[in-house]
């Protein structure tokens, strides 16, 4: 196979959201779609004080030359995908820098004090203005709306990893994410993720 050439190596993604939408599962399939593409990929993963609805955050350090630690160093991330707006602000604080790229899922997940009123999520408009203004290049994805669409909300991690492969920022393609889904999926349910994943790519063409 040709090596593949990054534009920065290596290339450090952070996959963000809360616990139960599918962030883990997210990070396992661009790895593999990535290593099939004899790419060295280290994943390392931070959870919040729950594993559903506490924060997830997944680093994958990507090289065509050598393996890495997994911890990506603060403000060294290349691009973001956040399946949750407000844990788009929470990496970018940490590991942001002007040149940064973003995809934002914009389906909120309301933490206990903001159900309980004791805390303001902020506006949708807010945020917007925050991650645009804290980023080179940013999508905002309805990933979860177009998820229900389809008949399950989990499938917003899949329109991502679509989005991702449509802004071109890692050599990802349908075949490759075929490819390794296949391993766990098939029939029907395969039929509706590569449905998702090409919904993804569509969203930012």
């Amino acid at each position: 196979m040709k090596n593949v050439i990054l534009s920065c190596d290596p290339y450090n993604v952070i996959i963000t959201g809360v616990g139960g939408q599918g962030n883990v599962m997210a990070s396992r399939v661009v790895g593999n779609m990535l290593s099939r593409k004899n790419l060295n990929i280290t994943i390392g993963e931070t959870f919040g004080a729950s594993q559903r609805g506490g924060s997830v955050m997944s680093h994958l350090r990507i090289s065509a030359e050598s393996s890495w630690s997994p911890q990506i160093p603060r403000g060294k991330c290349h691009l973001v995908i956040s399946l949750e707006p407000t844990e788009a602000i929470r990496v970018l604080m940490n590991y942001g820098n002007p040149n940064v790229r973003i995809l934002c899922n914009t389906r909120p997940v309301h933490a206990i004090g903001v159900i309980s009123g004791e805390q303001r999520y902020p506006s949708m408009d807010e945020l917007k203005s925050w991650i645009e203004e804290l980023s080179e290049d940013c999508w905002f994805l309805e990933a979860t709306e177009k998820a229900l669409e389809l008949g399950n909300p989990i499938l917003g991690n899949i329109i991502m990893i679509g989005a991702a492969a449509g802004i071109g920022a890692l050599p990802l393609d349908r075949e490759g994410f075929e490819t390794a889904i296949s391993e766990t999926l098939s029939g029907d349910k395969l039929a509706l993720n590569l449905k998702a994943y090409d919904l993804g790519v569509s969203m930012v063409q």
